[in-house]
């Protein structure tokens, strides 16, 4: 096995970017294998990570291991530093695990022209090569411009490749997006005036702890968090994505909403509360607020849409709420939960969106009552999407229960009133799944729905993972958690937040004291 000093991080990126680079190079005789090479490399990134994951040192998960740090401009104070810690490296792993699956279940979602099929994957690889480079990045300026980037290829993949409004979509996602990166480019700026400045200004180990003026912080942290919640999405900045959710292929809403939305989380937790710690615990009442209106709201929309993919979407809303949630009520169990449930959201809402994308490609529709008494028909279809679905509302014994029961256990601790709220968000959730399932799944079969064929091999293949990683980390999700909670641990330190003590009562003191 390699050392932890062999560039993991570079190799990963890397090996996707040049994939992406053959298959949209490919002479025009070869076209038909952009499919398998894109396959192919994707599942090399896939076990070039799952190496990196062997070589992790969980016992320092705290840290940030596999560091590589070059100068880029010294001028400008800007260097191509990578890093992971524990939760880092989940989400690398998240990237990694679900771009095969998508290259996979998107087989032909392309078409048969060999030009769109080859660009299709050609951009879903660069699209990986960004997401592993963003949440490696430890130098700020590389963060914000792989942060900025990342669009560019998921605007193409929703404008040329969607559905009939896909072009409006595809705007509104690349507005929304922008405008979040420009109010958070003024913040980044600000923080390297406020920093040490120098030929490594912008790496984040030389930002965290910076001591900055109240109302400095304040503002930075505002403009860092409102890129955050856009990219998130939360109420009430979250607009774009049942559009662009709705419009996009199914492979890359997966990419899009399972991993893609994680970097706003991601960044909440990983620079927003160790930047701006005293900002942070200024805010988190408020964000605290938003964070329970997201799932709420998200969750009553859920269960009026008529749209499948606009329906997922709504889900989404709802569960980011959960972990933000999570993330700002800065305890252990919240902020655990809440990184492990942007895990298992990714696998969870990944099935719900591939399973009714092969839907979608049978029936020529969205429309959630044109496939009433599907079940019938096509049981291995049914039975995933149920699983998925059982899994998104927090059924124990599946994945999201754990991470849902954490957020709301760490977040009773600190604000009794959110995890209530909150509580209620998971009633919802089960009548928005089961409700879904009746109008999609059960009743009488129409006839067009008849002649759809179930679930193929290839397609088997391509859920079978997920379905099997819900489970999993349902029954067994010691060993993620074992690796994330390091690192949660240090960014409490990072933020001097620490897990409220339970009351005891003034007789229960007395007896203890006697004893």
């Amino acid at each position: 096995m390699l050392s932890s000093s062999f560039p993991w991080l570079t190799t990963a990126g890397l090996v996707p970017l040049v994939g992406a680079l053959v298959v949209w190079l490919l002479p025009a005789p070869t076209r038909r294998l952009a499919r398998p090479v894109a396959l192919a490399v994707s599942v090399l990134t896939l076990l070039v990570v799952v190496g990196m994951a062997l070589s992790f040192d969980v016992a320092q998960a705290g840290t940030h291991q596999f560091t590589e740090t070059y100068s880029w401009i010294p001028q400008l104070g800007v260097s191509y530093a990578l890093g992971v810690d524990g939760i880092g490296l989940t989400m690398v792993a998240l990237a990694a695990v679900l771009t095969p699956v998508v290259v996979l279940a998107s087989w032909h979602d392309a078409g048969v022209d060999p030009s769109r099929v080859r660009t299709f994957f050609a951009l879903v690889l660069v699209l990986e090569t960004l997401l592993i480079g963003v949440f490696a990045a430890r130098d700020l300026f590389l963060f914000y411009v792989l942060f900025e980037v990342m669009l560019i290829p998921m605007y193409f993949l929703i404008g040329s490749f969607g559905g009939p409004q896909r072009r409006y979509a595809a705007v509104k996602f690349l507005l929304y997006s922008l405008l979040g990166g420009l109010v958070m480019l003024v913040a980044v700026i600000a923080l390297y005036v406020q920093g040490p400045g120098g030929p490594e200004g912008f790496l984040l180990d030389n930002l965290v702890g910076l001591e900055l003026s109240e109302t400095a912080g304040r503002l930075m942290f505002l403009g860092f968090f409102v890129a955050f919640a856009i990219k998130a999405p939360m109420w009430p900045v979250h607009t774009w994505l049942p559009d662009a959710a709705g419009q996009a292929p199914p492979g890359a809403a997966v990419l899009m909403v399972s991993v893609m939305d994680k970097v706003g989380t991601f960044g909440m937790i990983t620079l927003g509360l160790p930047l701006f710690p005293e900002a942070s615990r200024w805010a988190a009442p408020a964000i605290a607020v938003l964070a329970v209106i997201s799932i709420l709201y998200g969750a009553l929309l859920a269960i009026g849409q008529t749209d499948a993919m606009r329906f997922i979407a709504y889900t989404s809303v709802s569960h980011f709420g959960f972990i933000v949630l999570g993330i700002f009520a800065m305890t252990s169990p919240g902020q655990n939960g809440a990184v492990l449930y942007m895990v298992n959201h990714g696998f969870t809402t990944g099935a719900m969106f591939l399973v009714v994308g092969m839907l979608i490609a049978r029936r020529g529709s969205a429309r959630i009552t044109d496939y009433g008494g599907a079940q019938r028909v096509t049981p291995l279809l049914a039975g995933t999407f149920l699983v998925a679905g059982l899994s998104s509302l927090a059924l124990p014994g599946l994945s999201s229960f754990v991470s849902e029961f954490l957020v709301l256990v760490g977040t009773y601790a600190r604000y009794p009133w959110a995890a209530v709220l909150g509580a209620v968000g998971v009633i919802l959730a089960a009548v928005y799944i089961l409700l879904m399932y009746q109008r999609m799944f059960t009743g009488q079969v129409p006839e067009p729905v008849k002649a759809l064929p179930d679930m193929r091999a290839r397609e088997a293949w391509a859920v079978a993972p997920l379905i099997a990683v819900i489970i999993a980390l349902g029954v067994y999700p010691k060993p993620v958690l074992d690796v994330l909670e390091p690192a949660v641990q240090r960014t409490m330190e990072e933020v001097g937040a620490t897990d409220p003590q339970p009351a005891v009562s003034g007789a229960a003191t007395a007896e203890g004291a006697d004893q």
